[in-house]
């Protein structure tokens, strides 16, 4: 898996990735109540929450190239003889 993963992700990366989580998660829990409510089915809720839960993950946690998009630019490193 390393051939097709950098595995790292930046800041702005992580930024999406929280974003990206907290919107599908609420998304999810609240198309499961409304769904559940209706049915009055609580399995239901459930199933639909937890498959949320799955979906956000597969969203999420893999080191997707959208979330390297904007790489940390280091300092260059200084030599001994810059510093004096």
């Amino acid at each position: 898996m390393s051939k097709w993963f950098e595995w790292r992700i930046d800041f702005e990366g992580q930024k999406l990735s929280e974003i990206i989580s907290q919107v599908t998660i609420v998304l999810f829990a609240v198309i499961g109540f409304v769904y559940g409510f209706l049915n009055q089915d609580l399995l239901a809720t459930m199933y639909i929450y937890f498959g949320g839960i799955i979906f956000t993950s597969i969203l999420t946690l893999p080191p997707w190239p959208i979330y390297n998009k904007h790489p940390v630019q280091w300092l260059p490193e200084i030599s001994e003889k810059d510093v004096k």
